[in-house]
């Protein structure tokens, strides 16, 4: 798990996750309490915020949920509205725009690894203000071998 300097304990919505998870899987609190070996008193009381379950059993509901941590931790790739059910939709050209590398940190990992700066880059460079250039320059690139 990543800890970044002046996070706050309302930065964290591992409770908010696992229910959103849960409910994705169509498992009840009791189905989930199963597949974890644990008590569904165990599972209500980390949906509620009640009780924090150890690391090991962070990483397995990671793997259960087939998420990565930082997103059932953080909630990183999910940018929804948890209560109406809706995603807030993401510009890519937005966030490849923006100097802020915190933006562009919390809402992109590549196979649940955080990005490299190599990555990062490419990204930006697709997604930039520069994107009718590119376009143009691939338009180029297959004139050239007709």
């Amino acid at each position: 798990m990543r800890y970044n300097q002046g996070m706050t304990k309302t930065d964290i919505k591992f409770p908010q996750m696992v229910d959103y998870f849960r409910k994705e899987k169509g498992w009840t609190m009791k189905e989930l309490a199963n597949k974890m070996g644990k008590t569904e008193s165990a599972i209500s009381r980390w949906i509620s915020g009640d009780n924090s379950p150890k690391m090991e059993d962070v990483h397995a509901l990671a793997k259960l949920f087939d998420t990565d941590i930082d997103t059932l931790v953080y909630g990183a790739e999910v940018r929804n509205t948890i209560a109406h059910g809706q995603f807030e939709p993401i510009d890519l050209a937005e966030v490849a725009n923006s100097d802020d590398d915190a933006i562009f940190d919390s809402i992109l990992s590549a196979g649940g690894r955080p990005l490299t700066d190599k990555d990062k880059a490419m990204i930006k460079l697709v997604f930039a203000d520069r994107w009718e250039e590119l376009q143009q320059k691939a338009k180029d690139l297959k004139d050239d071998k007709k």
